[in-house]
């Protein structure tokens, strides 16, 4: 398919959710197969099954599942595209917005952002966010520990950041990157 820029990903989400997983936006081959993380070398689906946030091998093609495990799947921002590096900040304003707007509405109890990345293009955002509490830790410190739980409430669903699972993430060894998302399902399960 040529035009997969007009592609747009369905939200796999339903009320009261344990985990919110949020993606910064869908790559390429995710647009064109309708699938959330469907690149060749992203190894979400296989964090979650080796994390036993799912109960059973799935892959992309199972993200319409999710739901069933208390479990939901939606983007920063809709519109596709091969890298990040063509996001604009405006975009991730917008689509800020839209997100608490999703927060807001489904109450999970926890939005895992799935990216280092992700949750530092929206940190300044956070301090004007209605609906969100931010525990007394100073901005320095939050930065310093980005993987897992942070001190944020959005709309009564904590904050959680996850590696982003792409092969093209060299900085967290798949271990880490287990560890992580291991780190998430003892919290969810909690």
């Amino acid at each position: 398919m040529e035009d997969w820029s007009e592609l747009r990903l369905q939200d796999r989400i339903a009320p009261g959710l344990r985990v919110l997983f949020v993606g910064i936006n869908p790559g390429v081959r995710s647009a064109i197969t309708g699938h959330h993380f469907a690149g060749f070398s992203n190894r979400f689906w296989k964090l979650l099954v080796e994390s036993k946030l799912v109960p059973e091998p799935i892959t992309c093609e199972d993200d319409d599942r999710l739901p069933e495990w208390g479990l939901g799947i939606t983007n920063l921002i809709a519109r596709p595209s091969p890298g990040i590096s063509g996001l604009r900040s405006v975009e991730y304003a917008a689509g800020w917005k839209i997100l608490q707007s999703k927060i807001a509405a489904f109450r999970p109890r926890i939005v895992a952002l799935v990216g280092v990345t992700l949750y530092r293009a929206i940190l300044p955002l956070l301090d004007s966010t209605p609906g969100a509490a931010r525990g007394a830790v100073r901005r320095s410190a939050v930065l310093d520990s980005v993987l897992g739980l942070q001190p944020h409430i959005i709309h009564g669903a904590r904050l959680f950041v996850l590696p982003n699972p792409s092969g093209r993430n060299a900085n967290f060894s798949y271990a880490e990157m287990l560890d992580a998302f291991r780190a998430l399902e003892r919290y969810a399960r909690a």
